[in-house]
């Protein structure tokens, strides 16, 4: 039923607690997963340069964030992993990649990195309300506690 699955993460451990119940569902159904990021590196006339810099670190951080995320899935038996990251409007980026993938369905926690823990995420939201593919939302709720650490994925040195 989902052979194609797509998960869209942003590196935090919120968004990260979709990551147990897709491999339930890949190995149910034999599906393979793409794990993708969207981030946005900004635009700037005046700072050229820095912006490209950045653009070059996201790049880097995204491949070993989703590198990471894949090897710790295929560890738990999912067959096929790919990992994809993107600039752009993350709801934008992952409704194009859904549709322009023949994704069968759109996998993600309800909340990611600096969303407010009681109202849907706004990128959920958007996903959900302009998607053409089924959309599993998870209801993540969690809270920062100073010192301890939340994010699902390691630093990058």
């Amino acid at each position: 039923m989902f052979k194609k699955i797509l998960v869209p993460l942003d590196g935090s451990e919120l968004a990260a607690k979709i990551l147990p119940h897709v491999v339930d569902l890949a190995k149910t159904h034999d599906s393979q997963i793409t794990l993708l990021h969207v981030y946005y590196a900004g635009e700037s006339e005046t700072f050229p340069d820095w912006i490209e810099k950045a653009r070059a670190e996201e790049e880097k951080s995204c491949a070993l964030l989703l590198a990471q995320a894949a090897k710790d899935l295929e560890a738990q038996g999912v067959k096929e992993v790919k990992v994809e990251c993107v600039e752009g409007s993350p709801a934008r980026e992952i409704i194009g990649y859904a549709e322009e993938n023949g994704m069968d369905l759109i996998a993600l926690a309800t909340h990611g990195r600096g969303e407010v823990a009681w109202v849907l995420g706004s990128v959920a939201e958007k996903v959900v309300s302009h998607a053409t593919v089924p959309v599993l939302l998870f209801r993540v709720l969690g809270m920062n506690i100073p010192g301890l650490k939340l994010d699902y994925f390691p630093p990058i040195p």
